[in-house]
């Protein structure tokens, strides 16, 4: 009986996340599209399938190979009203970029060069590469911060280079979304991300070595909290 009813739950989680996803993909396009008052916006279009695809194909190797992960993707409620705060700002920061990169190529405010367009889809897609290799490596990658009962540290993959790699990859999408969307302008709230996002980083670190058994020990081996050889 309980097995049956882990099996409804993951079906459900299942369905809830492709629903969600499939509204995502709207809305990105609604968010890109819209506000450049055009579909000939070559940039747009080479952003949304540097990351849809790949977003795609992550929720579909999870869907197959990790259904518990998918499951802890799925809960976004934060349990401190501080970091409930932090990620509906960053939210608000990401949508409004958005907007403002359509509006920039719409009244045509900036004149990024298709190179650099080029390299900065690249870096867009290498940000998610690493959150996807995070996935692979960690199952306890929730969206939340949380230690769960029976979780253990992960010290191999990119957790051997930094401790929080997901946040890298993070950091490396929103950086370049701006220069991948032939925006300049667009760079303003896109640059207000980081900062939000290592706050968030030293409030988990302080969650992981109070409640994550072996923590302390991990960070004695793996001294960078986010970038190589630098933090």
């Amino acid at each position: 009986m309980e097995h049956n009813e882990t099996q409804f739950d993951i079906r459900k989680t299942r369905r809830r996340l492709l629903i969600r996803s499939g509204l995502f993909y709207v809305i990105l396009a609604l968010l890109v599209f819209v506000p450049a008052g055009t579909l000939h916006y070559w940039q747009g279009w080479l952003y949304y399938g540097f990351l849809s695809i790949p977003s795609m194909a992550t929720l579909i190797y999870l869907w197959k190979y990790d259904p518990a992960l998918l499951s802890r993707r799925a809960r976004k409620r934060e349990k401190q009203k501080t970091q409930q705060w932090i990620v509906r700002l960053m939210s608000l920061l990401f949508f409004a970029g958005l907007v403002m990169a359509g509006l920039d190529h719409r009244y045509q405010g900036s004149a990024v060069p298709m190179a650099v367009v080029l390299v900065a889809d690249v870096f867009v897609f290498l940000g998610y590469a690493v959150i996807f290799l995070v996935f692979r490596e960690n199952t306890y990658a929730s969206r939340i911060i949380e230690v769960e009962q029976g979780q253990q540290v992960i010290s191999t993959g990119p957790y051997a280079l930094v401790r929080h790699p997901m946040y890298l990859g993070a950091i490396l999408f929103y950086l370049f979304t701006p220069l991948a969307l032939g925006s300049f302008w667009a760079l303003i709230p896109f640059a207000l991300l980081p900062p939000l996002i290592v706050f968030r980083l030293l409030q988990e670190e302080i969650l992981l070595r109070d409640q994550l058994p072996g923590y302390q020990d991990y960070c004695q081996k793996t001294r960078y909290k986010l970038v190589p050889y630098i933090w």
